[in-house]
């Protein structure tokens, strides 16, 4: 631990010599990401997918895409290429700055000549290898290598809570997580040493691993773990300070707190900024100290030229004069509205069996815009409201709703909560929401055993009644939406997205994406086509103030009682000190949803 203290003082005070080049170092990297590189690369994934006629990809279509558009699967392969070499770029960028700045002879110039000549190590053969090396450090990706790109490569989390939702599946995901880290952390020396000592992909990995033999690693570990602790304290010190000012500074009549929160707000954006390149810049020094012998280093840095010091701070005042008005808007409240609160499969905080009609009665009192439910075919070709596509998890009978009629189904109680509740037909629920004036977003379940006729029934029977109640459908298969668009254009469909790929696009009338990948752009783009964004599934507060702060139009959540109090607090008259709380809330902790 006090090696450990030691070095964190040591190259603590190093930045603080050289502050200046290693915020144009990352702030450089950041800049260029969100603005160019990120936009790019998703406006070519947008591009090749028109060109093939593919509107989205999701696990249903991958298939089709990888037997039906040989062009489509070689042009994302060559984006994915081009990607992994950005990435690597980035990586050698940012080492190579690490280990130049605080040289007696340190220039630009230099950094980018060497950061060039470590992309002649790569090769087409090492592509694979190097994609494999990413994935394995992405746990590190926000702590070490901070990098926009590969910190946006994530696990939906949908996925993650549909693991941990077995004990054996739980067990499994730790495992693994630990195996990743392990291995991650072993071979963690490879990119330094391919910057360093300029050995190929294959021998820096090799070489990494021997470094991090014996529990080597462990001492490495420990490091990374404290300076990490050590500085999440500074910056929560940091963020409650500004806080308490900003609560003494509301006491001061006129405009004054007003103009005081917009200044403490962008104050407290460029000190997190600053303190996130602090943290980054030290644990990279831990971490590559062994091979660069960085604590002997002659602190006398040869400060940025003239030319790039003034192209670096005049694009900062840009992003800091963009920053500063949204930031005038949002203390004023002016950009901030209240979404739609949908209720997801009908149940808040536990109330019931989900997709039942007590349960969705209930939920109903707490006025939620829409009462989410499930529909799925029957074997007579009618309609059920059930989820799952197998009874048994609910009702205890190990049966599809394709093998059973409508009035076999209504006979079976579901289980769930405490609660028990019957099955229901569409047309039961249906009319129990219009009893209540409860509007519906109505997802509609596709299977391979579906009748040809299965939407357009749907259409003759409900279309009307869900015009008339100004009901929404989505749906997780983009055949159902361009089908149902197709048999009635006036239905509001939208369509159900488990990850973020690329720029909305397609004949949906919006979307209803899975939070942890969401971000602002998407949510921009579609607005700029008019189409509205729901996040799901979203229960807990901080991110539910994320998907507000991002303007997103609506959030489906299990927890409605905790959406109306977040919503209340986030949109509702409050305190300047208490819109900066907010924005503390709502600073993202991942790759998704970003302000």
């Amino acid at each position: 631990m006090k090696k450990a203290y030691r070095a964190f003082r040591q190259y603590s005070c190093q930045f603080r010599k050289n502050w200046l080049e290693y915020l144009i170092l990352f702030g450089s990297l950041d800049i260029v990401n969100q603005f160019l590189v990120i936009p790019f690369f998703r406006w070519i994934t947008t591009f090749v997918l028109q060109a093939g006629e593919i509107p989205f990809v999701s696990y249903q279509n991958l298939i089709t895409i990888l037997m039906r558009h040989p062009l489509v699967v070689i042009s994302l392969l060559v984006e994915l290429g081009c990607l992994l070499i950005i990435i690597y770029g980035e990586f050698m960028f940012l080492l190579t700055g690490i280990h130049e700045i605080g040289l007696p002879d340190f220039s630009w110039r230099r950094i980018f000549r060497q950061t060039r000549e470590t992309l002649s190590l790569l090769n087409l053969g090492s592509l694979i290898l190097l994609l494999g090396y990413f994935l394995l450090v992405i746990p590190f990706a926000d702590i070490i290598f901070r990098t926009p790109l590969l910190a946006k490569i994530q696990i939906p989390q949908f996925i993650i809570d549909y693991l941990t939702r077995n004990v054996w599946l739980i067990s499994g995901l730790v495992f693994f997580y630990i195996l990743m880290t392990v291995i991650g952390i072993r071979l963690l020396l490879t990119m330094p040493l391919m910057a360093y000592q300029h050995l190929h992909l294959r021998p820096a990995m090799h070489r990494s691993w021997q470094m991090t033999s014996k529990f080597k690693w462990a001492t490495l570990f420990e490091q990374i773990i404290f300076v990490t602790i050590l500085t999440s304290i500074f910056t929560v010190c940091f963020y409650a300070l500004i806080y308490l000012f900003q609560l003494g500074l509301d006491l001061l009549p006129g405009k004054l707190p007003l103009l005081t929160a917009i200044f403490n707000l962008s104050f407290l954006q460029l000190g997190g900024e600053l303190l996130a390149i602090w943290t980054g810049t030290v644990i990279l020094l831990v971490v590559v100290n062994p091979l660069t012998r960085i604590s002997e280093l002659v602190l006398a840095p040869e400060r940025p030229s003239r030319g790039l010091l003034i192209s670096f701070m005049l694009v900062f005042l840009v992003i800091g004069l963009a920053t500063f008005t949204d930031n005038t808007f949002y203390m004023m409240g002016t950009r901030i509205k209240r979404p739609v609160t949908i209720s997801h499969r009908g149940v808040a905080e536990q109330n019931g069996v989900q997709n039942t009609i007590p349960a969705m009665e209930k939920t109903a009192k707490l006025k939620p815009d829409y009462v989410e439910m499930d529909l799925h075919e029957t074997k007579d070709h009618q309609f059920v409201v059930m989820h799952d596509e197998n009874l048994k998890k609910l009702t205890g009978v190990d049966k599809t709703p394709h093998e059973l009629t409508l009035n076999q189904l209504t006979q079976l109680t579901a289980h769930e909560n405490g609660y028990r509740a019957k099955v229901a037909s569409f047309d039961q629920y249906l009319a129990a929401a219009e009893k209540r004036h409860q509007k519906l977003l109505i997802e509609i379940k596709s299977t391979p055993r579906d009748s040809k006729e299965m939407l357009r029934n749907f259409n003759a029977r409900y279309g009307k009644r869900i015009l008339r109640d100004h009901d929404q459908i989505h749906s997780l298969d983009y055949s159902v939406v361009t089908s149902l668009k197709k048999i009635n254009p006036k239905l509001k469909v939208l369509y159900i997205q488990p990850y973020n790929f690329g720029n909305p696009q397609g004949a949906a009338d919006g979307y209803s994406m899975e939070y942890s990948t969401l971000n602002q752009d998407f949510i921009t783009q579609a607005h700029w086509q008019r189409q509205p964004v729901y996040a799901w599934t979203v229960n807990e507060e901080g991110i539910m103030k994320q998907t507000m702060y991002n303007h997103t139009d609506g959030i489906i959540t299990d927890n409605l009682g905790q959406l109306n109090t977040a919503i209340k607090d986030f949109t509702g008259k409050q305190s300047y000190a208490n819109r900066i709380l907010n924005y503390i809330i709502v600073i993202p902790t991942s790759g998704g949803i970003e302000p």
